[in-house]
């Protein structure tokens, strides 16, 4: 080891102000300068009270968030580290101007940044440490939000650095919603344990109670100490809100950008309208359900593909989006069913499906059906949810492929629903049926402070045998063409005020057709003639030649207008009305032989009781006398082409009601009606 003698430093101390004094004034001022500003830094450094920064970094961030932000406790630096350290303890944001006291309050604040990395432009955080965060979030009716800060919308997903190591310690959260309706009380906090360089788990977990119900969630993935920017990192999540639970198994495909992942999704629930509290979207009410799919985020919009599964006791499939980056969410779906059960769709109504055994319903649905039962009603009173209606726009289309109806001829469903600033637009609706079409259009109007409902369906192509089933000797007792329409209006936040207050038409017409002599005997009470045959099954048939019943509906209350069947033995009218209000029928109906008979007794048959279950009742007090035919079939061919107009153009020209009058046997008041294209069109 070389040894320094006094005279070796001596002549080094000679060299070095020999350069000294050789060289030029400017760089010796420069050497000087320079040493004195890092003597000047260390010495800042060393001595720096921190705290020095709490009043323009607190204001900094107020100018930023346009709210007031104070640090309350120490600010310390620790610079001396590729890695260097700041702590902030106590920091309190407060609410904006329209609200009282802190949005939030922070005990302590503690991170780390990666300097090398920095410099290349990224920011990793290998610490991130949040002590007892108190996070109170509201937002009003009018849609002030507290969470919004200056300009920012946050619709796009946070943007977070990579961070190798996150604590949150004693977290709580708090959101009052009066937009959703949503209320939650909770903590949050953060678990990891690394056991290796691919082993161990990092977990963010919350509970409380959602909208007064009880709240899990928890996310878990791979530690953070090996999370990389350059690779997706996976994840798992699992959320339980009541009777709604989430699984999701995904990766963020940039950490930690959660403005991009995909994951596999499975939802269960008790009625997907729960939904509402997590996602903001207004799905409809629905039976209990589980749905699987691919679900995708890209910034402001979310792809869920290759959904499946099943709502009640049918299954369901397709392709939904929601766009978030306008004023509200904009769905869009295209789904279908293999085998739609028809009584599922009761709940879209706040209805309930059926509930015998093996049936799939929620207990809300059972009360809500077992109270209709008891009350022997069919429209529903559930309350719309109009704000939720306003809250998003949509265009989904829907079609299911068979259908499942008992004492229905119902084969095929095909919806295209449209819903825009509070009014939700079904056209067309396409109902199938094994023969014939009920189409047309139906509107909901929420966006003014009563909703208001217009329904205009027609019936085409039917036919009477599969809607009247009963049988004689298996042959059907009535067979023939049938065509309905049903145009009405109604006010109210529910389908039974809708009911209540409708005004409109209700026609049904059937142009042609066969009936059994018998049935049409007994229509006019033949007890010789009617009774006999169906005893013995006779299966001789009658032209069945034209059939109308006509509605007029004012405030909930349908009153007929005119009901007649005429056939080769019996005129068949009828009066009466349909109450909407309280769901009742009450209804008239008189036959009139037209040829002469051994033994008649012309008893009127009453039809009254609720609309569930009406009772049928022969009027046998009175006996009337017969004499009406004439007057009858005026009344019937007077109006014929407006009632056929309106429930199907060119209908009339198919129907045989143009021969009533020339073929009928007048035996009481004198026919006065007009002959119309309709009325003279024959056989």
């Amino acid at each position: 080891m070389p040894s320094f003698q006094p005279s070796d430093i001596r002549a080094y101390l000679t060299r070095t102000r020999e350069r000294w004094n050789a060289a030029p004034p400017r760089r010796r001022w420069g050497l000087i300068t320079a040493l004195l500003l890092f003597a000047l830094v260390v010495f800042f450094l060393v001595i720096f009270d921190w705290n020095w920064l709490r009043g323009p970094v607190s204001s900094i961030a107020s100018a930023r968030l346009n709210r007031t932000v104070a640090i309350t406790g120490d600010l310390d630096v620790h610079p001396w580290s590729l890695k260097p350290k700041v702590e902030v303890h106590g920091i309190r944001v407060s609410q904006p101007s329209w609200a009282k006291g802190d949005m939030a309050t922070v005990d302590r604040v503690a991170f780390q940044i990666e300097l090398p990395p920095l410099l290349l432009g990224r920011v990793v955080m290998p610490y991130l440490e949040i002590r007892k965060p108190d996070v109170k979030l509201m937002r009003l009716a009018d849609e002030r939000s507290n969470w919004k800060f200056g300009n920012s919308g946050g619709k796009g997903g946070m943007k977070l650095p990579a961070i190798r190591r996150f604590i949150i310690d004693e977290g709580k959260l708090e959101l009052n919603d009066a937009v959703r309706k949503t209320t939650f009380s909770g903590t949050i906090y953060t678990d990891e344990k690394a056991e290796g360089a691919d082993r161990g788990v990092f977990a963010l977990r919350g509970e409380g109670r959602l909208n007064g119900e009880r709240f899990i969630a928890a996310v878990t993935g791979a530690p953070l100490l090996n999370v990389s920017p350059s690779r997706p990192y996976p994840f798992d999540a699992d959320v339980r809100a009541g009777a709604t639970r989430i699984l999701a198994k995904g990766q963020i495909t940039r950490p930690f950008d959660l403005g991009r992942f995909t994951t596999k999704l499975t939802i269960t629930g008790a009625d997907l309208n729960d939904l509402y509290g997590l996602t903001g979207l207004a799905l409809p009410n629905t039976p209990p359900y589980r749905v699987s799919g691919d679900l995708t985020r890209v910034r402001t919009r979310w792809e869920f593909e290759k959904a499946s599964g099943r709502i009640g006791d049918s299954d369901i499939s397709g392709n939904l989006s929601v766009e978030t980056r306008g004023d509200k969410p904009f769905l869009t779906a295209d789904l279908r069913s293999r085998r739609l059960d028809f009584d599922d769709l009761a709940s879209i109504f706040g209805g309930a499906p059926k509930r015998g055994k093996g049936e799939v319903v929620s207990a809300q649905q059972a009360a809500i059906g077992g109270k209709l039962a008891a009350e022997r009603r069919i429209f529903p009173d559930s309350t719309l949810q109009v704000e939720r209606i306003r809250a998003m726009d949509a265009k989904v289309k829907y079609r299911a492929e068979t259908v499942n109806a008992p004492n229905l001829p119902l084969s095929k469903v095909a919806l295209d629903l449209a819903l825009k600033d509070g009014v939700l637009t079904a056209d067309p609706v396409s109902l199938t049926f094994s023969r014939g079409t009920l189409s047309g259009k139906a509107k909901l109007d929420a966006s003014g402070s009563i909703p208001r409902t217009d329904v205009d369906l027609r019936l085409t192509n039917g036919r009477l045998e599969d809607w009247i089933t009963q049988r004689f000797g298996g042959q059907p007792v009535i067979e023939g063409q049938m065509a309905g329409r049903a145009k009405l209006t109604g006010y109210g936040n529910s389908v039974r005020k809708a009911m209540a207050s409708a005004d409109g038409t209700i026609t049904f017409v059937v142009p042609r057709g066969e009936v059994r002599q018998a049935f049409a005997e007994l229509l006019g009470v033949n007890i010789s003639k009617g009774l006999l045959l169906l005893l013995s099954e006779d299966p001789r048939q009658t032209p069945l030649r034209c059939a109308v019943a006509d509605f007029k509906v004012t405030k909930g209350i349908a009153k007929s207008t005119r009901i007649i069947a005429d056939t080769d033995v019996v005129l068949v009218t009828g009066s009466g009305s349909i109450d909407l209000r309280n769901e009742r029928l009450n209804l008239r109906i008189e036959g009139d032989s037209k040829k002469p008979r051994l033994l008649r007794l012309f008893v009127p048959i009453n039809i009254d009781g609720p609309l569930t279950k009406p009772a049928i009742d022969l009027e046998t007090g009175n006996a009337i006398a017969q004499g009406g035919i004439g007057l009858a079939l005026g009344a019937l061919i007077n109006p014929i082409a407006a009632i056929f107009a309106f429930v199907e153009p060119g209908l009339a020209k198919d129907a045989d009601c143009g021969t009533i009058m020339a073929q009928s046997r007048n035996k009481g008041a004198p026919v006065k009606g007009s002959t119309t294209p309709a009325a003279a069109k024959t056989r």
